[in-house]
C-alpha cells in the first residue's frame, strides 16, 4: 500500500528529468547492480566478500532512490506552463528583480520541488526564503529578506514571464 504524502508540485521540465531518472534507474541501473552483484558472488566466500557487500549496499541505495521517485511522481501536481497566470508569482513562472542593495538585475525560476533546485541555472525553491517571499507577489512589490550574515535584502519586482 502506497503511503500518502504530501503533494508534490512540479514544472513540466521537473516532471520530465524525475521520470527520465527514473526510467534510467530501473531500466539501465538495475541491471548494471545485478551484473555487480553476480560478478561479487562468483569470488566465492560471501561472508568476506567486500565487492558483494558493496553491490548489496549500492543495490539498497538504488532500490531506495526508486523509491522516492515513484512517490514523488505519484503525488506529483504538474504545473503547466499554458495554465500559468503571469499576474502573479507562482510555481513555474520566472521572475526578474531589481536587488536593490546591489543594483544587479537578476532572475529565478521558482520550483515546487527540492528535486528542480539549481542555483547555477537561477532554479530556486518555493519554500526558501526568497522563494516564499516572493510568492504570490506582483510587478513592482518589493521583497524584503534576512539574509544570513544578517543583513537584508531588498528586491523589487521587475518582470514575471514564462521561462
Amino acid at each position: 500500500m502506497r503511503r500518502v504524502e504530501e503533494e508534490s508540485i512540479l514544472t513540466e521540465e521537473g516532471y520530465k528529468k524525475v521520470s527520465e531518472e527514473l526510467k534510467y534507474l530501473k531500466e539501465v541501473k538495475r541491471k548494471e547492480v545485478a551484473d555487480k552483484i553476480q560478478e561479487a558472488r562468483a569470488l566465492g566466500d560471501l561472508s568476506e566478500n567486500s565487492e558483494f557487500e558493496a553491490a548489496k549496499e549500492e543495490q539498497a541505495l538504488l532500490e531506495e532512490r526508486i523509491a522516492q521517485l515513484e512517490s514523488l511522481i505519484y503525488n506529483a501536481k504538474v504545473v503547466k506552463t499554458s495554465d500559468l497566470a503571469l499576474d502573479q508569482v507562482s510555481v513555474g513562472t520566472k521572475v526578474l528583480v531589481l536587488d536593490e542593495t546591489t543594483g544587479r538585475e537578476e532572475a529565478f525560476i521558482i520550483v515546487g520541488n527540492s528535486e528542480e533546485v539549481d542555483p547555477f541555472s537561477g532554479k530556486i525553491s518555493s519554500k526558501s526564503p526568497l522563494g516564499s517571499r516572493l510568492l504570490g507577489r506582483k510587478r513592482g512589490d518589493h521583497v524584503e529578506i534576512k539574509l544570513r550574515n544578517g543583513n537584508k535584502a531588498v528586491y523589487e519586482i521587475l518582470d514575471i514571464v514564462v521561462p
